[in-house]
């Protein structure tokens, strides 16, 4: 069978999620970022409404994922947050100046994570050397990476993906993502024979407000009156081409 886990931007895209047979979502704020560590309520109430999995994502800031001291301090006490609320694991990825991962770092989180699992995301895909950086995190003890194969999207860097799989060779799941749909699963598996797969499934929600001032923005978001929502079915769908696939 298929495992897939859903990036989810709020508390109701990780219920939608849910609905939808995701085995976990990865809980983010900011996805216009690639996603940043979420509030303590949406974590908390994540907890109180699912029954799957929930993976917050440990990154102060969008950007590179080098950082200050006080960076990282504030993603030890995410952690800390993160096991208190009795969440199945966490998601982070650390490197250093030259882009190798910082094992040193990531070994600190790994130890004040126990025993929530940890899994790496997409600062993967900015490494020097993927498969290098494949043996360091697994050396490290995760037990999933995110990664579009250093490309844009999954399917653009599904011969990479392909490799990453054949090497880790059961060690750690190696989890495409980026640009993962219900156009594509299907081709997906097949290029890359993975059997994790992690995508957004989300759809625009316009806003119920009836008067709208277009005159400005309050951020990057060129449309202040529509949002995105993971949607149950589109969820739903990913897994039945999915499984009918493999």
């Amino acid at each position: 069978m298929i495992e897939m886990e859903v990036c989810a931007n709020s508390v109701a895209s990780a219920v939608e999620a849910q609905l939808g047979g995701a085995k976990r979502v990865e809980l983010c704020a900011s996805l216009t970022e690639g996603g940043t560590t979420p509030s303590y309520a949406q974590i908390a109430m994540a907890k109180k409404m699912l029954d799957i999995e929930v993976f917050p994502i440990i990154r102060p800031r969008g950007g590179d994922f080098l950082y200050s001291n006080l960076e990282f301090e504030l993603m030890k006490e995410d952690v800390r947050i993160c096991k208190s609320l009795n969440c199945e694991g966490i998601v982070t990825g650390i490197l250093t100046r030259e882009g190798k991962v910082d094992k040193i770092r990531c070994a600190q989180l790994i130890e004040l994570a126990k025993p929530m699992q940890v899994a790496f995301h997409r600062a993967f895909d900015m490494t020097d050397d993927m498969y290098e950086a494949l043996e360091d995190i697994i050396a490290l003890g995760m037990v999933r990476v995110l990664t579009s194969g250093g490309k844009a999207s999954a399917l653009e860097g599904a011969a990479v993906l392909s490799n990453l799989v054949v090497l880790a060779g059961g060690r750690i799941s190696i989890m495409p993502g980026a640009g993962v749909g219900t156009d594509n699963i299907a081709k997906l598996i097949s290029l890359t024979g993975a059997k994790v797969f992690h995508a957004s499934a989300r759809l625009p929600v316009s806003s119920e407000m009836n008067y709208r001032n277009e005159q400005l923005s309050m951020g990057a978001n060129t449309d202040e009156y529509s949002t995105t929502l993971t949607n149950a079915e589109m969820v739903k769908k990913l897994l039945e081409l999915a499984n009918s696939a493999e």
